[in-house]
């Protein structure tokens, strides 16, 4: 099956994820986005959809990349090494209500996997959108949400991100414009 077309077994899982989502925004949180090389630069389109959506009407969220300052990613890989680039910063940036979504073409970046687990630890709801087969990332369960487009090859990989976080985006402004949905009880 190719990998766009395996999304719609994934259908659910993303409604989930987006609900949870538009939740912790209700809540006054805000969405951290981190990955490295290209989903770096992804990381930094998510965020610039849900700051400034260019369809009339729609909401302003908040959302900020790690990826984004040179100067504390290079510091923080200077003294506590790269492993640690996304982790450290969600430790002074991140609060409970926060949504930590990682980025990774084969779910093997140690710095989002950390990262991950360190949002996990927080409290914050955690996303992993992989690659290939998931790597360690999805074996080991270290997000709350985990969406996996099942290709090796990095382009194609990137290709599906672009449209799930763009369903993403959609589905959690579909259900701020639902009444009801974003009560706790309404998540169960």
């Amino acid at each position: 099956m190719a990998p766009g077309e395996s999304l719609a077994g994934d259908a659910a899982r993303i409604a989930r994820a987006c609900h949870e989502m538009a939740i912790r925004f209700h809540r006054g949180g805000k969405l951290i986005v981190f990955g490295n090389g290209g989903p770096a630069t992804d990381a930094q389109h998510v965020v610039v959809e849900f700051v400034h959506p260019v369809i009339v009407g729609k909401r302003a969220l908040p959302a900020i990349s790690l990826t984004s300052d040179a100067a504390s990613l290079t510091g923080i890989a200077r003294v506590d090494g790269f492993d640690e680039v996304f982790a450290a910063q969600l430790r002074l940036l991140a609060a409970p209500e926060d949504i930590a979504l990682g980025l990774s073409v084969d779910g093997r970046c140690a710095n989002v996997r950390h990262g991950l687990t360190t949002a996990r630890d927080l409290g914050l709801l955690t996303v992993g959108l992989l690659g290939a087969d998931g790597g360690d990332i999805a074996r080991d369960a270290v997000a709350d949400h985990v969406v996996v487009a099942r290709t090796d090859d990095p382009c194609i990989v990137k290709e599906v991100h672009v449209t799930i976080y763009h369903i993403l985006w959609e589905l959690v402004h579909v259900f701020f414009e639902q009444p009801g949905l974003l009560k706790s009880e309404a998540a169960r």
